[in-house]
C-alpha cells in the first residue's frame, strides 16, 4: 500500500505510541486528584503542556487542550467575537477558502448579528497583508486566516498578516492544523494571538488538539462543567493522548528542516510528472506551498472514480478535505481559486510525508496517467472535447 493522504491523517509515530502506552500503564490517574497517582498524571500533563508550548514559542500558560483543530477553531473564533462585541466591534475578516470548522462558525456568528467579510484568494490561493490592512475597520473584532490551506497547500503570509493585525490592535487567529509540525511556527515572532493545531496531522493521536491563546486574551467556554484547563475547557484531560501529542510534535519539529527538504523534493517530482498529463493543472501556489501537498485538476474525469481506481492499485489519496469527502458538491476551495464546477469535480490531492519514497512517487506517476486516460476514454464529454465539439477549459 502507498499512503498519500497525510493531509487527512497521519500514521502515529513510534514515539507517540510509546509515550501513550507508558502513560496508560503507569500514569493513568485523574490529574485533578490529590493523591500520588493523580499528581503523577498532573505532572505528565503539565510536562506535555510545556513541551508543546516550546515547539511554537509560547508559554505553557497559553496552551489549552481541546479535542482537535475544529474545537480549537470554534473556541478561538467565538472567544474573539464575544470580546469584540463587548466593545461594539462585530466585523470579522477571513478568507473564502478556510476550513469548514472556521467557515461554519463564522456563518453561525452572522446569524447572531456579526458581519463577516471573506477576502478573495485569487488563482494561487493566497491573500496579502495589504488586503487585510485594507479590510480592517474600526469595528473589526477578529482576523482569522489559515496558516496553510488543507486542500491546495498554499502557505499564507502569516507573519506579515500578524504584523498588520498587531499594529491595528486587531486579534489575529490562524488555523495552523496543516502547518504545525511541517512549517516553523513562533507565535511571538509572527504576532499570532490565537492558534489551532491537531495532533493527528503530525503523527500524533486523533481526538486531541491545542488552542494557543496569547496571555491577556480571555477564552469563552464551549464546554461547561469542571475546572479543568484553568476553567476554560471542562472534562477530565486525556493525558495519554496529550502525552502522545507532545512526543509527536517534538519529534516533528526536531526534524522539521530535513523532512521539509526531503518531502519537498518528492512533491516536486510528483508535480513535474503529473504536469505532463494533457489538460491538467496544479492547484495552489507553486512556490509557497506545504512540503508534501500536490493537488491537480484533470479535465474530463470525476475525482471519485479516480480515487476508487487508485485504491484498487493500493494507492490512498483524496479529492479534497477529508471532512467533506462524502459530499457530491465541488470543493469550495477550488471554486474560490476560480476553477469551474466541471473541472473542480476532477481533482486529486496527494499529500506526502517523510515516510514516502521515490518508489512511491514512481508508482503514482505510473498509475495516475493510465487511470486518467482510461476514464477519459469512457467519457462522452471528453470525446466531444477531443472531437472539438466542445472547448477545453484547461
Amino acid at each position: 500500500m502507498i499512503y498519500a493522504d497525510n493531509a487527512a491523517t497521519t500514521q502515529m509515530s513510534g514515539a507517540a505510541i510509546n509515550a501513550m502506552t507508558a502513560c496508560m500503564r503507569d500514569t493513568w490517574g485523574n490529574p485533578s486528584s490529590l493523591y500520588g497517582l493523580g499528581q503523577r498524571a498532573r505532572e505528565a500533563l503539565e510536562d506535555a503542556r510545556e513541551r508543546i508550548a516550546a515547539c511554537i514559542g509560547a508559554s505553557s500558560k497559553e496552551i489549552t487542550f481541546t479535542s482537535g483543530g475544529s474545537e480549537a477553531d470554534n473556541q478561538a473564533i467565538r472567544s474573539a467575537a464575544l470580546l469584540g462585541s463587548r466593545k461594539g466591534k462585530r466585523h470579522i475578516i477571513s478568507t473564502a477558502f478556510e476550513h469548514h470548522a472556521v467557515l461554519h462558525t463564522l456563518k453561525k456568528l452572522e446569524g447572531e448579528g456579526f458581519e463577516v467579510e471573506l477576502l478573495p484568494v485569487g488563482e494561487l490561493g493566497t491573500v496579502t497583508a495589504d488586503q487585510v490592512a485594507e479590510a480592517i475597520r474600526e469595528d473589526t473584532a477578529l482576523v482569522t486566516i489559515m496558516y496553510a490551506n488543507n486542500e491546495i497547500g498554499s502557505v499564507l503570509p502569516v507573519p506579515e498578516i500578524g504584523a498588520v493585525c498587531r499594529e491595528r490592535r486587531v486579534i489575529f487567529h490562524t488555523d495552523a492544523v496543516q502547518a504545525a509540525g511541517h512549517l516553523p511556527i513562533d507565535v511571538k515572532v509572527q504576532n499570532i494571538d490565537l492558534l489551532s493545531l491537531s495532533a493527528h496531522k503530525f503523527h500524533g493521536p486523533k481526538g486531541i488538539g491545542v488552542l494557543y491563546a496569547r496571555q491577556g486574551i480571555p477564552l469563552s467556554n464551549l464546554i461547561e462543567g469542571g475546572a479543568q484547563e484553568r476553567g476554560k475547557r471542562a472534562g477530565t484531560e486525556n493525558v495519554p493522548a496529550i502525552v502522545g501529542m507532545a512526543a509527536a510534535l517534538e519529534e516533528s519539529c526536531g526534524h522539521l528542516e530535513e523532512n521539509a527538504i526531503r518531502v519537498s523534493a518528492l512533491r516536486d517530482l510528483l508535480i513535474g510528472g503529473l504536469s505532463q498529463i494533457p489538460h491538467s493543472a496544479l492547484n495552489g501556489d507553486p512556490v509557497n506551498r506545504l512540503p508534501g501537498n500536490v493537488n491537480f485538476c484533470f479535465e474530463g474525469i470525476e475525482g471519485e472514480s479516480l480515487l476508487l481506481l487508485l485504491d484498487d492499485r493500493g494507492i490512498c489519496a483524496s479529492s479534497g478535505s477529508a471532512c467533506t469527502s462524502g459530499s457530491l458538491d465541488p470543493s469550495h476551495v477550488l471554486l474560490a481559486i476560480g476553477r469551474p464546477h466541471e473541472v473542480a469535480h476532477g481533482s486529486l490531492r496527494l499529500s506526502l510525508c517523510e515516510q514516502n519514497t521515490e518508489a512511491d512517487v514512481d508508482a503514482i506517476l505510473k498509475a495516475v496517467p493510465e487511470i486518467v486516460g482510461y476514464l477519459r476514454n469512457m467519457s462522452p464529454l471528453w470525446k466531444d472535447k477531443a472531437g472539438r465539439k466542445k472547448k477545453f477549459v484547461l
